[in-house]
């Protein structure tokens, strides 16, 4: 489907919470509370250089403001998420990012936030970071010029034309890059995974109507549908199925993908 579509593979290694819970394959790589960050850093660049070498752009959500220096050369997007677009260090962070950065509205639905994170991220900030060697390092950068903005949701979907239409007027006001994409999972699909089909179909319709301004779907999918809960005890779970969201199959997913390319 290349010659429509530019496929991402979404890789994401850090969870963010709203309370506790695990945090993804970096912070506890065994799923046992060993908090093994070293060998978790090493199985996230080692499975993304295995992703590149089969010439797949891979795409995360950074999330540990150091975590960029060890994988963001092998990371071709990068998403600022609903819980850390406000957060000053992120806004940092994503400035001096190498490759296009999207920024998901946040939680209770706002836009505005995502709006002032992208103004932030596209001018040159200076901060305390790491460099490549680990050490303590001013950071100079030049501003990234290619954030946008993820709608995700908020107490209500808002993929729907109205609602991208309200993004596109503020961007335009602030004479930002009028570029969207659609997150068809978390509160845009109401945290289900059934919803998710409808939503791209809904933003795939909206495209082909001339919106050229949504320039992007995100999936949450995985091998086998729906998730399960995780234990500790990983003999028990079944494998290809998520252990956060809910995700659609591997099926699923590619039929959309196709739908799509003989739409466009």
């Amino acid at each position: 489907v290349k010659d429509k579509i530019n496929l991402i593979m979404r890789v994401y290694f850090e969870k963010p919470r709203t309370t506790v819970g695990w945090k993804g394959l970096i912070n506890d790589p065994f799923l046992d509370a060993s908090y093994n960050i070293n060998e978790g850093l090493k199985k996230a660049r080692a499975l993304l250089i295995d992703i590149n070498r089969m010439g797949v752009p891979a795409a995360t959500e950074i999330l540990d403001p150091i975590t960029p220096q060890y994988i963001a050369g092998l990371l071709s997007w990068v998403a600022i998420g609903a819980r850390t677009t406000e957060s000053q260090t992120h806004r940092e962070m994503a400035s001096g990012l190498s490759m296009p950065v999207g920024l998901k509205n946040s939680t209770d639905g706002s836009i505005d936030a995502a709006i002032n994170a992208m103004m932030a991220a596209g001018a040159p900030q200076h901060f305390l970071g790491i460099d490549p060697h680990g050490y303590s390092s001013m950071v100079s950068t030049t501003g990234n010029p290619f954030g946008h903005i993820v709608l995700r949701g908020g107490p209500h979907p808002n993929y729907d034309p109205l609602s991208v239409k309200k993004v596109q007027e503020k961007l335009k006001a602030k004479n930002l890059l009028e570029a969207v994409i659609i997150d068809c999972s978390h509160d845009n699909s109401g945290q289900k995974q059934k919803g998710q089909p409808f939503v791209f179909k809904s933003v795939l319709d909206q495209r082909l109507d001339g919106n050229t301004s949504l320039i992007g779907l995100m999936l949450e999918s995985n091998l086998f549908e729906d998730n399960q809960k995780c234990n500790g005890d990983t003999k028990t779970l079944q494998y290809g199925v998520s252990i956060t969201d809910e995700c659609i199959s591997w099926e699923t997913t590619e039929g959309l993908i196709r739908c799509a390319h003989d739409r466009l």
